[in-house]
């Protein structure tokens, strides 16, 4: 039987993956996130499962090297938070390429929905038997442009939500999707023309900041920015400037680039010390989830599923197709 480090468990995880137990896993559930001071709770585990905001840098790649530790199964598709370069060779990556992209995409509209109709302002109001509509109008949809940046099947599946609303749908993607139901147009187009631009796309290098000071400048006076992915791929900074000044109509953020040490927990008797995070909370046109487009039960499923498929694949010796090399 293999051993598993089970890292950053919350309550609904160990539902999901205990559907899927198998006689020849172990799971050691651990509610501590994997970094540099719990990896020595992988000591005597032949692999580890992590998520997204877990730090696998190279120092906890050493330490699990030396603990014989032979996998780490990421129970999400991104892994920009592991040193692919000090795991190559190594130890083997593996991750959840696709789960409900639906989920996200459905957050992803939920989102823009709430901060046009106001609907979170108005529950508030008349929970105290406020019914006054003063400040809840919003615009139509229907035949607004919203630009796309990352059209893979998350992206897909949100352009063909908004293809419902009738909306006019733009997307930019250095790899082209023919199943994306809208128009491929440049960046620098998409960002002129957008009522509300969202983000659907990996993490990258060269993508990092790609919401910056002179990418909203380029955008529509009022335009909508809403972030599912990740969070660096929004400078803060930038946006919170381009919100104050107007230029920036309203935000969605389900991810937050210095979420790490805040997202996922219960901080309400806590002082945040995140002075930008207590910023954007503040503003009456932002609207922040913690990291949950995710959370449906159809994702934690397939998580779950997907996840175990991939460590029976590996302890069986057989090549597994969602592996992550460095190249």
């Amino acid at each position: 039987m293999k051993t598993i480090a089970f890292f950053d468990a919350k309550p609904y995880d160990k539902a999901s993956f205990r559907q899927f137990s198998h006689e020849d896993i172990n799971i050691r559930f651990f509610e501590n996130r994997l970094n540099r001071d719990t990896v020595s709770m992988a000591a005597c585990c032949d692999g580890v499962c992590a998520f997204v905001n877990d730090s696998i840098d190279k120092y906890v790649i050493d330490k699990l090297c030396e603990y014989g530790v032979g996998v780490i199964a990421m129970r999400c598709a991104g892994y920009n938070n592991i040193d692919l370069k000090s795991a190559n060779g190594r130890i083997t990556i593996l991750r959840v390429p696709s789960y409900s992209p639906h989920a996200i995409a459905e957050h992803t509209m939920g989102m823009i929905l709430t901060l046009n109709r106001k609907l979170h302002k108005a529950y508030i109001r008349t929970r105290d038997h406020n019914f006054s509509l003063e400040g809840l109008c919003g615009f139509d949809l229907f035949e607004k442009t919203v630009g796309i940046i990352g059209t893979g099947k998350i992206g897909c599946a949100f352009a063909d939500i908004c293809k419902g609303f009738g909306m006019n749908i733009l997307g930019f993607d250095p790899y082209e999707n023919k199943n994306f139901c809208g128009e491929y147009t440049t960046f620098d187009n998409l960002l002129k023309n957008s009522d509300i631009i969202s983000l659907h796309c990996p993490l990258t290098k060269e993508n990092k900041d790609i919401i910056n000071k002179d990418t909203v400048s380029k955008m529509k006076k009022g335009v909508y920015i809403i972030n599912t992915s990740r969070g660096k791929l929004v400078d803060t900074d930038a946006l919170i400037e381009g919100i104050k000044s107007g230029q920036v109509g309203a935000s969605g953020l389900d991810v937050y680039e210095e979420e790490t040490s805040v997202f996922f927990e219960d901080k309400s008797d806590e002082i945040i010390y995140d002075d930008r995070l207590v910023n954007l909370i503040s503003l009456p046109n932002v609207l922040i989830t913690s990291h949950q487009a995710f959370l449906t039960r159809e994702a934690l499923k397939g998580i779950a599923q997907t996840t175990m498929e991939n460590l029976l694949t590996f302890f069986d010796g057989k090549e597994c197709r969602n592996e992550v090399t460095a190249g």
